[in-house]
């Protein structure tokens, strides 16, 4: 532990002292007085359609510059934001009103039916300054509830108004000096140098600690716009009134855009500025669930915990006191797991395709637990856009050594030490999952494709992913392969018979209790599957990973002992089949993921339009529940693996 502290430390001071270093939201930038501050654009998004598009699709006004696509990372072109820039800029601490931003062309007919269907789509724009999302607060039932972004329009009476009117009011914090770098900044344009004690802070600056809109919908004369140029000054008094609307959209007419901007210096300190974006509905909520299904769950997995070690210890210790002649003579009227010792590690059907699947799954569950780790750290924080899916990828290509040498040695254990088709196992290992992911996202990216969305994977980004997949993650698992045929087979405490014993008639077909078994590990995580989803189809900020990994840890233990049980249960009646048991045993839980996810889709989101959105919505759903029952199916497996190996290792058997 002293040595992961001290390498983490040192990736802190590389990331702190790196000369001209800047992850975004992660430092203050100072900015001067007088100093332009650029507005930037991302996708426009709803939760009608789930499908984003660029800002630019819609006849909003343009740079003068032209639009240019701002630096993005891999994982922000996955969740399909594109940042641009925008024609919005403001200077720091400087009031500005009435500034004209453009007149548009007159609406075409087909400027004017898209402009329409996204109103009725409800879809919201979402500007950004200094990384920081723009945040609208509005009043309902006496409580102030907050979005990001504002809505293009709203319809009123079969009447479609736009906001055309943006009033921003800039919350700033007086610049404090560190001793570490002095980062300038103005709009894009960010440069650093270090700083020799408070060398430089004689120059007053200002952080950016909030970004607010108010959206306004105002009538304005087409006639007193003719002459004026971006930024000039509009001739007349503009009155923003949020609950008023009077710029009605019409065919063959343009539309004026303007804009306000105050500064406002206030007291929230430089770390704190997401708090407003954190604070959403039902926080309190979901403190409360978290901690009452964490208490629940883990009173449930200690009684199954002791209950369980009480059996198996008293099996043991009956059969320990038993001698040879003793054993002998019971040895008839035993029934029970002691009685499948020649057949409890006869190889599995299809036992590639099992060393396959838990490869996999050792790989998702390293990447969840190093992702997780790393977000709960404070390194994949909401303000950096894109660095989880990133952090995710990256950390599944490099465990793509560990799926090797699971795999192989899983393989080679089943096989009693032969080594023959190691690589082909190894090579399956890095394309089954990676395939299977591959074809649901191309399926759903022809669908966006075709509805000229930006969340759909540009063909540039799939050549990259590809050459990721084969240059990256298959070679790693090649490695692991090698490293697993060369690490010694486990080997196995007993021999097995050459004849199979045949399996007595049950009671109760054993996969219905396989597919019972799901809802242990379900209502450990279903409390907090609600806000994950919530953060990913609703527009939500997720931030609580330090409570998700307690979850993920809990999932991890209910689902061991959820496979040991049934494990157990089948081996007492003499079912030796255990192997592909064990693993549906805890992976069932997706099974009622995905149940859960049909319920999310017709109660939590109604307004989902289309049948593109819901077979988007289904398909990443169906993506997410197989990753979770890779992950959840190898951890029941080789939790029971090693307690079926102890069991029979742990007793004298003739």
């Amino acid at each position: 532990m002293g040595n992961f502290g001290i390498w983490v430390l040192t990736i802190c001071l590389i990331f702190q002292s790196g000369y001209g270093f800047y992850l975004p939201g992660s430092y203050p930038l100072k900015h001067v007085v007088g100093n332009y501050l650029s507005v930037k654009v991302n996708s426009l998004t709803s939760i009608d359609t789930e499908m984003p598009f660029s800002y630019y699709s819609l006849p909003f006004c343009k740079p003068v510059e032209g639009v240019k696509d701002s630096a993005e990372n891999l994982g922000e072109l996955l969740m399909g934001d594109r940042i641009e820039n925008s024609p919005y800029r403001f200077k720091m601490h400087t009031n500005e009103t009435e500034i004209f931003l453009c007149q548009t062309n007159k609406l075409s007919s087909d400027d004017f039916k898209l402009l329409t269907k996204r109103i009725d789509e409800m879809y919201q724009v979402n500007l950004i300054l200094d990384n920081l999302p723009a945040i609208r607060y509005t009043r309902k039932e006496g409580f102030m509830l907050r979005w990001t972004g504002y809505p293009i329009g709203v319809k009123i009476k079969d009447v479609y108004y736009v906001f055309n009117h943006l009033k921003f009011k800039v919350l700033v914090h007086k610049y404090e000096e560190t001793n570490v770098a002095r980062v300038m900044g103005t709009g894009d344009a960010v440069e650093g140098f270090p700083s020799v004690g408070n060398k430089g802070s004689d120059v007053p600056g200002y952080m950016v600690v909030g970004f607010e809109v108010v959206p306004c919908s105002v009538m304005h004369n087409g006639d007193l716009v003719k002459n004026l140029k971006m930024y000039e000054k509009y001739p007349s008094p503009i009155k923003c009134e949020p609950t008023t609307v009077s710029m009605p959209i019409k065919e063959g007419e343009p539309i004026v855009f303007t804009y306000e901007v105050t500064f406002e210096e206030s007291d929230i300190k430089w770390p704190s500025r997401w708090d407003a974006y954190l604070k959403m509905e039902g926080a309190k909520v979901h403190w409360f669930s978290i901690l009452n299904s964490l208490m629940v769950i883990t009173f449930l997995a200690g009684i199954v915990l002791v209950i369980f070690l009480r059996t198996v210890r008293r099996d043991l210790t009956r059969y320990e006191e038993l001698d040879k002649e003793a054993q002998a003579m019971v040895n008839e009227e035993l029934s029970g797991w002691k009685l499948v010792v020649g057949d409890v590690f006869r190889a599995p059907s299809n036992p590639a395709l099992l060393c396959i699947m838990v490869g996999d799954g050792v790989q998702i569950l390293g990447m969840a637990i190093v992702t997780i780790l790393f977000a709960a750290l404070g390194f994949m924080s909401p303000a950096s856009r894109g660095t989880l899916i990133t952090g995710m990828l990256f950390s599944y290509m490099i465990l793509g050594i560990a799926a090797g040498y699971v795999a192989v040695r899983l393989w080679r254990t089943i096989g009693f030490g032969d080594h023959k088709g190691w690589v082909s196992v190894a090579w399956k290992a890095a394309c089954f999952f990676p395939g299977i992911a591959f074809f649901i996202l191309t399926i759903l990216n022809f669908l966006l494709w075709g509805s000229h969305s930006t969340g759909a994977i540009p063909f540039s980004l799939f050549v990259i992913l590809l050459l990721l997949w084969f240059c990256i993650s298959v070679p790693l698992t090649l490695v692991g392969g090698y490293f697993g045929a060369k690490a010694p087979h486990i080997e196995y405490p007993v021999r097995t018979n050459q004849i199979p014993r045949e399996i007595p008639a049950q009671k109760y077909p054993s996969w219905l209790l396989v597919l019972g078994a799901g809802t242990l590990p379900f209502g450990t995580l279903f409390i907090e599957l609600f806000f994950i989803m919530s953060s990913i189809w609703m527009g939500r900020v997720y931030y609580v990973f330090g409570f998700l990994f307690i979850v993920l840890v809990l999932l991890v233990v209910v689902c061991a002992e959820v496979s040991l049980v049934l494990t157990y249960m089948h081996l007492c009646v003499e079912d030796w089949k255990w192997w592909w048991k064990s693993f549906f045993a805890s992976g069932s839980v997706a099974i009622y993921i995905f149940l859960y996810s049909i319920n999310y889709l017709i109660f939590d989101l109604k307004s989902l339009s289309g049948p593109v959105s819901a077979t988007l919505y289904l398909g990443y759903s169906l993506f997410m529940v197989l990753t979770i029952m890779f992950a959840t199916g190898t951890v029941g497996f080789l939790s029971s693996f090693w307690f079926v190996h102890y069991l029979f290792s742990s007793v004298k058997l003739d």
